[in-house]
């Protein structure tokens, strides 16, 4: 958006950002939030006094905040060496990646809130608000490009519940997948004979097992999970992720009911990645790029397409911008490729 026109239409920019200022309560009391910023910043800049910087506080707050949490959970989280800086300790890592994980499973939710919120408060301030709807499957690529749009709101959720809020009229374009490469199952296979959406191909990833690191079980399907009693954690229902997984599981001849954890929900792939690389799950599904980002061990299902659907009334200009960024980025991104037909633009059948 140009600088004139956000100036002259301010409810455009205007946003909700929600936080969460959690205290873990009793013998080992310590602010959550303030301790996973510390945290972060420690690892990355291997510096107690880079890291106040980074936050924008003195050297003494930072100290003062790590010898609070050191004192609270009567365990050292930071190994400090003269002439290397400041590192965290295995334990001081592993609370890290339990923090992190804790807010990857509570964005989501917030996500939705946010947009909720946001799209109220515009409501009040200007009924006819130009901003894009978009309610989407999880997906870490999609989630970089929209960060860069602040004319886009995103609500993550499942495949089919996207696909609701499409229906409903909640939202202006819904993105869903389905599982590998094939004819779309029911009930998706209605929607590209519905002359009232348009529904093009967006990208192309691919999915797959994720394991512990360095594979422990031995695990190379879904066989070997149900027999080993390996711990799964599943996809909440509607997910096209676990549309492909019960699909799977009837191929192998199991019920979903025989994989340990099948009843343990996660809302994005991040989330189900964190349980795995914490050791609280042996697998569960997603992208390359997920598994590769927490350092999991990886066996490719097969690639699927990530569609985009959108009302057919809609002013295709809306939304060819966004999709050519999808795509590009796609393009050049582990895991992920350019979907085989045109990205764009939406035309009436």
């Amino acid at each position: 958006m140009a600088a004139d026109d956000e100036a002259s239409h301010p409810v455009r920019s205007l946003g909700v950002r929600l936080q969460v200022e959690g205290w873990c309560e009793g013998p080992f009391a310590f602010p959550i939030r303030g301790a996973r910023t510390l945290l972060e910043a420690l690892a990355a800049t291997g510096s107690l006094q880079a890291s106040a910087d980074a936050l924008s506080i003195s050297y003494r707050s930072a100290w003062g905040q790590l010898a609070a949490l050191e004192q609270a959970l009567g365990r050292p989280v930071v190994v400090k060496t003269k002439g290397h800086g400041s590192s965290l300790t295995p334990f001081g890592t592993a609370l890290l990646t339990l923090l992190q994980a804790s807010q990857v499973r509570l964005a989501p939710a917030l996500a939705a809130e946010e947009m909720a919120l946001t799209d109220g408060l515009r409501r009040l301030l200007e009924p006819a608000s130009a901003r894009l709807r978009l309610a989407a499957s999880h997906d870490p690529l999609l989630l970089e490009i929209v960060e860069t749009r602040p004319d886009i709101d995103l609500m993550v959720a499942g495949s089919l519940d996207a696909l609701a809020r499409l229906r409903e009229g909640t939202v202006d374009a819904a993105g869903f997948h389905y599982g590998s490469d094939g004819p779309p199952p029911s009930p998706f296979h209605a929607l590209f004979r519905d002359r009232a959406l348009i529904v093009v191909p967006l990208f192309r990833r691919e999915q797959g097992w994720m394991l512990a690191a360095g594979n422990p079980l031995g695990l190379t399907g879904i066989a070997d999970i149900a027999a080993r009693r390996a711990r799964f954690v599943n996809r909440q229902r509607g997910a096209g992720t676990r549309i492909w997984f019960e699909r799977l599981c009837a191929e192998a001849g199991l019920r979903p009911e025989a994989i340990v954890g099948h009843q343990t929900e996660e809302f994005t792939h991040q989330a189900v990645a964190a349980l795995i690389a914490t050791g609280a799950a042996d697998a569960g599904m997603g992208t390359r790029a997920v598994a590769e980002r927490f350092a999991l061990e990886y066996r490719p299902l097969g690639w699927e397409t990530y569609f985009l659907a959108a009302r057919a009334s809609l002013e295709p200009g809306r939304l060819s911008h966004f999709c050519t960024q999808v795509q590009r980025r796609a393009g050049h991104a582990s895991g992920y490729a350019a979907p085989e037909a045109q990205v764009f633009p939406v035309s009436g059948r």
